[in-house]
């Protein structure tokens, strides 16, 4: 998924606005940016040289700052219609290998006469000192034609990200959601503050005294919002699912109880949200490392799926990634290896359902597996290896093993790589909102948009 939020028109731009990544130089960007700047000349008899080579390394760290200026760019500007018109950039100090450079963009100038906006652009070591400066000038959006300019993905990274995100989604009229025992701070005040964006109606499920002693606790103000009154936890997942059967509520949300006693009463036999699908998790991932959102799933409900299942969970993926706006999410199957090998079952069930999506019983989405996850993410890695593949270095799907090694990957990506991240369980008649206790504010929110986009998607096409 491109990380793209929602488009800004000029008119939505300021002076002062501003936007800054940081990036290392690597050996397989330096190689990448360089073979995209450099074709291989017919000098020498096609003999690389010692100036050739300095020269294509000079054009990939070019190339390579050129790019990081873009994308400082497109996160400040957030919008896909942007076009850049021209941009002077001076190197003040060497770039090399392993070095960190901080970009940092802000608006200087806007030209209403032509719908233009002027950026100055610097780049800075982790210690201060410039790398290089300039300035960018870049068409924005057309005003006439804002909103028909084409979604392609939903940003979920970070608080400003999120802010972008619930812009997305604000035209959207909000949900009731069953918040189903919230009976501590964290996941009764993400109920309340979903509510205050706009984002859910919050019907609060949940022994009525326990809440009341919380909300006094920590000063949360319950004054208009529905509490029905259960005796414990239990009760509360049985009393929310029976009011989303009932079409009472478009939503469901985990409060403080265990995820197992909540998905138990959504799965149960008597259940009325089951569908003919397995459901599934989905975490919604944006990293600074990676340049899309995108989806890891299973993480949180299926242990040990089997291939049937793991079908399904590649649907709901491919369903929620098109209603976060790309058309044809590229799936990639996740193997320790990316050959097939017969005493691992991860490279069988990936070849299997690969073969079912060429035979259309897996539709929407381009799988592909099965793929280490170094492939699945980098295309430098895939072309070391001599992989082909559609996929590979792209995916926007990334469809783990088992629960075990997906729930490690998420929370590696998360506390380790700066992930922000939404989680959403697909493949019930609602869409159940499945956080952590240990979640950010900022993944509850991102959850709850995400679970009215399904919401409403859910209105015209029914699960």
């Amino acid at each position: 998924m491109t990380p793209t939020p929602p488009n800004r028109r000029f008119s939505e731009i300021a002076v002062g606005d501003r936007a800054h990544i940081e990036r290392m130089l690597t050996l397989e960007s330096l190689q990448l940016f360089s073979a995209l700047a450099s074709e291989p000349g017919p000098q020498d008899g096609g003999q690389a040289t010692v100036a050739s080579l300095r020269s294509q390394a000079l054009a990939g760290i070019g190339t390579w700052v050129g790019a990081l200026v873009a994308s400082a760019v497109g996160t400040c500007l957030a919008s896909t219609g942007a076009v850049c018109r021209g941009h002077q950039l001076r190197f003040l100090a060497p770039i090399r290998i392993g070095d960190r450079v901080q970009v940092a963009v802000e608006v200087t100038r806007r030209h209403p006469d032509t719908g233009h906006v002027t950026l100055h652009c610097t780049g800075t070591s982790p210690a201060g000192e410039p790398v290089f400066e300039g300035e960018v000038e870049v068409a924005a959006s057309d005003p006439r034609d804002g909103d028909d300019l084409p979604e392609t993905g939903i940003c979920v990274g970070g608080q400003g990200r999120v802010q972008h995100l619930l812009a997305h989604v604000h035209p959207l009229a909000p949900i009731r959601v069953a918040v189903v025992h919230p009976c501590d701070e964290a996941s009764l005040a993400a109920a309340l503050d979903a509510r205050a964006a706009g984002l859910i109606e919050p019907v609060l499920v949940a022994p009525q005294a326990r809440l009341a002693a919380v909300a006094a606790q920590h000063q949360l103000d319950l004054s208009g919002v529905e509490v029905i009154d259960v005796p414990h936890s239990h009760a509360a997942a049985a009393r929310a699912v029976e009011l989303a059967g009932q079409g009472k509520v478009e939503a469901l949300m985990k409060g403080s109880l265990h995820t197992d006693e909540l998905m138990g009463a959504v799965v149960a036999s008597a259940s009325p949200l089951r569908t003919k699908r397995r459901v599934s998790h989905c975490f919604v991932l944006q990293t600074p490392h990676y340049p899309r959102p995108f989806i890891v799933t299973d993480a949180a409900v299926n242990l040990a799926p089997d291939l049937q299942q793991k079908a399904d969970i590649v649907r709901n993926a491919i369903d929620l990634a098109q209603v976060l706006g790309v058309a044809q999410p590229k799936v990639a199957i996740l193997a320790a290896v990316e050959t097939v090998n017969p005493t691992m079952p991860a490279t069988l069930d990936a070849a299997a359902l690969c073969k079912m999506a060429e035979r259309g019983q897996i539709s929407g989405g381009v799988l592909d597996g099965p793929l280490a996850f170094d492939n699945a993410i980098s295309i430098a890695a895939a072309r070391t290896k001599g992989i082909v593949s559609p996929v590979a270095g792209q995916a926007d799907i990334l469809l783990v093993p088992d629960l075990e090694s997906g729930n490690m990957l998420a929370k590696q990506l998360i506390y380790l790589g700066q992930a922000a991240s939404a989680g959403i369980v697909l493949g019930a008649k609602v869409p159940v909102i499945l956080t952590s206790r240990a979640d950010s504010h900022q993944a509850r929110m991102a959850s709850c948009a995400v679970a009215l986009m399904l919401a409403h998607h859910y209105r015209r096409t029914p699960p």
